[in-house]
C-alpha cells in the first residue's frame, strides 16, 4: 500500500512538472507573438502616388518626404509612383500599399471601390480648399470665359488628366452646363486635348500650343512661388467654386494608432520643397465627409465608373 502511494505521488509530480513546462513554452510563444506583432507594426509603410506635376520635378520633394516620415514614424517608408490612377486605386484595394495620395475625384472612386479612408489633406494659406482655373497667356484678347466662348470654334482647349478634379471634372462640368462640351469627342471647340499634368498644361498655354487650359489653382500658385513660372505671363479668365483639397488616404483596416502617427507626422512638416510639390502651405486632417460635394458631382457627371486609366 505504501509502495502504491509513493508511485502515485511520483506520477502526480511528473504531471505537475509537465504542466509547468507547458506554461513556460506558452509564455515563450506568447512573448514571441508579441515580438512578431511589434515587428509587424514597424514594417515598411508603402505609399503610392500619382505625381500632380512631372515626376522628375517632384523627386527631390518625395525623397525629402520619405526621409521625414521615416524619422518621425520610426519605421521604413517607401514611396512608389504609379503611371495611372487605376494602378494606385487597385494597389490600395488589394493592400499592396498602405496609403495613397489622390485627387478628390480619384479618392471618392477609391472610397467607393475599396473603402479607402481620407486622413490628411493640405492647407493653402490656412484653408483646405483650392479652385479650378481656366488660364490663358497674359496678352490673350479674352478677359472672361464668356468672351473666350464667343470664339469657341477657333479655340484649342487643354484639360489636364481625364481623372483630375480641377483639370477635368470641375471645368468639364462648367463647360457642359454652358452647352459647349459633351465629351472629348463631342464639343464645340476647334480642338480638345489632355496634357496629363498641371505643369504641362501651364507650359502648353505659355508656348501657345493651346489657347486656354484648365489647371489646379494651388499647383499654379505654388509654381509661381517657386519661380517655375512667372505670374505676369498668365491670365486667369475663370475660377471655380471651392474644392476640398487633395486627400492622403489609407487602407480601411489601418489601426487608429498608425493613423494618428501619420497625421501628426504630416502636420509637423514645414519643408518648403515638400509643401510646394503638393501646392500646399501646410497639412491638416481630413475625413471622408469632406469630399461629399465631389462625390455628388462625380455621380452627376457619370464618373463613378471611370476606368481611371489616365494620369
Amino acid at each position: 500500500m505504501k509502495k502504491s502511494f509513493i508511485i502515485m505521488m511520483f506520477l502526480a509530480l511528473i504531471l505537475v512538472i509537465a504542466a509547468c513546462g507547458g506554461k513556460t513554452e506558452e509564455s515563450k510563444e506568447g512573448a514571441n507573438d508579441t515580438e512578431i506583432s511589434e515587428a509587424t507594426e514597424k514594417s515598411e509603410l508603402v505609399i503610392g502616388l500619382i505625381p500632380s506635376q512631372s515626376e522628375g520635378e517632384m523627386q527631390t520633394a518625395i525623397d525629402k518626404l520619405q526621409a521625414e516620415l521615416e524619422e518621425k514614424l520610426d519605421r521604413p517608408v517607401k514611396i512608389d509612383y504609379y503611371p495611372a490612377y487605376n494602378g494606385v486605386v487597385e494597389a490600395l484595394n488589394y493592400e499592396h500599399i498602405d496609403m495613397a495620395y489622390f485627387g478628390p475625384l480619384t479618392y471618392v472612386i477609391a472610397h467607393d471601390r475599396s473603402g479607402a479612408k481620407a486622413i490628411i489633406t493640405q492647407l493653402v494659406n490656412g484653408e483646405p480648399y483650392y479652385h479650378s482655373y481656366f488660364i490663358t497667356k497674359a496678352d490673350a484678347p479674352w478677359d472672361t470665359l464668356d468672351e473666350l466662348l464667343e470664339e469657341k470654334a477657333t479655340i484649342d482647349l487643354a484639360f489636364g488628366s481625364p481623372s483630375s478634379t480641377s483639370g477635368s471634372l470641375i471645368p468639364g462640368v462648367e463647360l457642359k452646363e454652358r452647352g459647349v462640351f459633351r465629351d472629348s469627342d463631342d464639343h464645340d471647340f476647334a480642338n480638345v486635348t489632355y496634357t496629363g499634368s498641371h505643369d504641362i498644361t501651364a507650359q502648353s498655354v505659355l508656348n501657345g500650343n493651346v489657347h486656354v487650359g484648365a489647371i489646379d489653382s494651388a499647383i499654379f500658385e505654388a509654381r509661381i512661388r517657386s519661380g517655375a513660372i512667372n505670374e505676369e505671363d498668365y491670365k486667369i479668365i475663370w475660377k471655380s467654386e471651392q474644392i476640398f483639397q487633395y486627400p492622403w488616404a489609407v487602407r480601411p483596416n489601418m489601426d487608429d494608432t498608425t493613423i494618428l502617427e501619420l497625421q501628426e507626422a504630416f502636420i509637423s512638416i514645414t519643408d518648403e520643397d515638400i509643401l510646394n510639390a503638393f501646392g500646399a502651405t501646410a497639412f491638416t486632417t481630413a475625413t471622408n465627409e469632406d469630399y461629399e460635394a465631389i462625390r455628388k458631382a462625380a455621380i452627376v457627371d457619370g464618373r463613378m465608373d471611370d476606368d481611371l486609366g489616365g494620369k
